[in-house]
């Protein structure tokens, strides 16, 4: 059984965040499952940091866009939107190249608060970090 309240497209999800910072990041979403989501990040010139590892900060990105935006699918968007309250990430691997993948799933869907965990893995499959993504349920107007 499916959690979403709407299910777009890959195709129009990778549309939504092609201009802004996940897009500039080169990040793509891959897999839209009954309850989870799933994007991968490049880790290229753009992602690395200065000793040429994935920044965790591009890993929080990548936590926060997949958990957001698996966030706004579960509830009904006439009503209501979800914005992120807190976040945090545990950098557990190194990667150098390839890209990494994250995969969100709901811990908790609320009423008024949902919370998203996030795991991304390198890319023989490794966990490099995992993140927890706490989101409030604002309604409309």
């Amino acid at each position: 059984m499916t959690i979403w309240h709407s299910r777009p497209t890959l195709e129009q999800l990778n549309e939504s965040i092609a201009g802004c910072m996940p897009g500039h990041l080169g990040m793509q979403i891959t897999e839209l499952g009954d309850d989870y989501l799933v994007g991968t990040l490049p880790v290229d010139a753009r992602s690395r940091q200065p000793f040429g590892i994935l920044h965790g900060g591009a890993s929080v990105v990548l936590a926060e866009t997949l958990g957001s935006i698996a966030a706004n699918l579960v509830v009904d968007g006439a009503k209501y939107y979800c914005v992120g309250q807190e976040v945090n990430a545990n950098h557990l691997r190194p990667v150098a190249d390839g890209k990494v993948t994250g995969t969100a799933r709901p811990l908790h869907l609320g009423r008024t608060s949902q919370v998203w965990e996030i795991r991304i893995t390198e890319p023989r499959g490794r966990l490099s970090c995992i993140s927890r993504l706490t989101m409030a349920v604002v309604p409309h107007g």
